[in-house]
């Protein structure tokens, strides 16, 4: 009888050991960069357009700041390019898979993700858009920049910049996400109905990548000896336009505004290189998009529309307490 509870206690212990070491390995593996929380908290899953900007990563910063306010757990990713649709469709089916209480979503673009999300719907998952929504009734809420306003914005102080006269061009993201529809159009439209003597003489597309759009702000300027200015529609087309103008000797000839506020573009306004940019505020896209996505799932009420705003910056202001905290440099 002794010799059978020695052996119970024995494989006890083994599985006890065994336990552990499952544990710490598990742990090991597990991402640092994840806001995991508490294992039994709800799950959301928020999908980026990408890492590639420090947009992202403050976006970042908020969502995991409502995580820990709501105590839930989420993960935070994105592809490594914004011209990855194909990769972003793939994280999102992936996430849907892990079966979390919802989806909060940047999609790059607004229709390649629909399938995706009915299949969510279909499993009582609800589905949150942030910074660039989706045209759908499956989204809850969407958590955004006013961005048609704030383009007009940037195209009112690019038009008083120049004199309301002259040749212009636009360097845009991208025309199948609804920021970059909603930046192009803003801008473009209130220049043709504010300005009459403003010509836009050439809308191009980098994929808010700094070479590609450096590459097409130089064709334009190229093409257009008389250019007085461009408009940079993201942090990418902003940088990217205006290495552009330093590398064709183009600085105070060609004046430059953009939309973000990354390192580099608060570095040219600083020295007067570019002129000014709409800053929006990332921390409470990231914030506003996990608490909605939090409340849905829930089952409460959340706006459809959330605003989560914007300002507009030059070298006059870029360090005053109002613009400071919106600058993720």
């Amino acid at each position: 009888m002794k010799k059978y509870w020695k052996y119970v206690a024995l494989s006890i212990t083994c599985l006890l050991a065994f336990s552990c070491l499952s544990a710490c390995r598990m742990a090991e593996k597990a991402d640092p960069g994840e806001n995991m929380g508490q294992l039994d908290a709800p799950y959301i899953a928020v999908i980026a357009k990408g890492f590639q900007h420090k947009f992202w990563q403050t976006v970042k910063q908020g969502a995991e700041q409502a995580a820990n306010d709501l105590g839930v757990r989420i993960t935070y990713e994105g592809p490594d390019t914004e011209a990855q649709i194909d990769k972003q469709v793939e994280m999102v089916d992936a996430a849907i898979s892990k079966n979390p209480v919802a989806i909060c979503i940047a999609a790059l673009d607004s229709k390649a993700v629909l399938g995706s999300l009915e299949k969510a719907a279909a499993k009582g998952i609800k589905v949150v858009g942030f910074d660039s929504g989706v045209e759908s009734d499956l989204v809850a809420a969407t958590a955004a920049t006013n961005n048609t306003a704030a383009a007009a914005l940037a195209a009112d102080k690019l038009a008083e910049a120049i004199g309301k006269k002259g040749k212009i061009g636009m360097v845009v993201h991208d025309q199948v996400s609804t920021t970059g529809r909603a930046r192009r159009d803003g801008f473009k439209n209130r220049i043709e109905e504010a300005y009459p003597d403003i010509e836009i003489v050439d809308i191009q597309y980098g994929e808010g990548d700094h070479t590609r759009s450096a590459d097409a702000a130089k064709a334009m300027m190229t093409a257009n000896p008389d250019l007085v200015a461009i408009y940079g529609a993201n942090e990418g087309s902003a940088i990217g336009v205006m290495l552009a103008v330093e590398e064709l000797g183009k600085v105070g000839k060609v004046q430059v505004v953009g939309f973000d506020s990354g390192k580099k573009q608060v570095d040219s306004i600083r020295e007067g290189h570019m002129l000014g940019a709409v800053t929006q505020n990332p921390m409470q896209l990231g914030y506003k998009a996990v608490e909605a996505a939090y409340h849905a799932a829930q089952g409460k009420p959340v706006e459809k529309e959330i605003d989560t705003g914007f300002e507009w910056y030059d070298k006059s202001n870029v360090d005053s307490e109002k613009i400071r905290p919106l600058l993720y440099d």
